[in-house]
């Protein structure tokens, strides 16, 4: 792989192909992670295939953008690992949400933390976004260390925010200002 604003040391950042559709189609559908992506219902492949496929990865004309977080393996090949996302992209205000799934087997490998890495750099220097934000769940404790580790602030709280059945959370917002 070439040197390029998308790859990292392991990592390599890349648009959606249609060989990802079975892919994204497990991942979206596990309901394990469904609570952190407010996912209520099942995809269908036939959903995933129209996303995949009339998916113009043109930020400006979808107000976001996924991206497949790829491993880059020792004989060359790419093993996708995750995906990384920039949503309610504002170009007026120079903003965006970020968000960030790394498949069950490959956490705790700082994947993560890379793959955020390389989309900040993206976002900052390629596109020129003031900021980014996340929100988290205060229990959320992998992703608020993520974050705050690379140098997101907690910036709001969110109260009775996600309803878990009879119970109600609150949510938090982190902010990275590119100074």
């Amino acid at each position: 792989m070439t040197n390029n604003i998308l790859s990292g040391p392991n990592l390599h950042l890349r648009a959606l192909e249609p060989q990802d559709i079975e892919t994204l189609y497990a991942w979206e559908n596990d309901t394990s992670i469904w609570k952190v992506s407010n996912t209520l219902t099942p995809f269908s492949k036939f959903q995933m295939e129209e996303y995949v496929l009339n998916s113009q990865n043109d930020i400006f004309a979808t107000r976001q953008l996924r991206l497949m977080v790829d491993l880059l393996e020792p004989n060359g090949d790419e093993t996708s690992v995750g995906t990384v996302d920039l949503f309610d992209f504002d170009p007026f205000h120079f903003r965006a949400g970020v968000g960030i799934m790394i498949r069950e087997k490959s956490r705790g490998k700082g994947y993560a933390g890379e793959a955020l890495e390389i989309m900040i750099r993206y976002a900052f220097e390629t596109l020129r976004l003031h900021q980014l934000y996340c929100n988290i769940s205060p229990d959320n404790a992998s992703s608020l260390h993520l974050f705050e580790k690379l140098g997101f602030v907690r910036c709001a709280v969110k109260r009775d925010w996600i309803n878990e059945g009879s119970l109600w959370k609150e949510e938090w917002t982190f902010q990275l200002i590119n100074v």
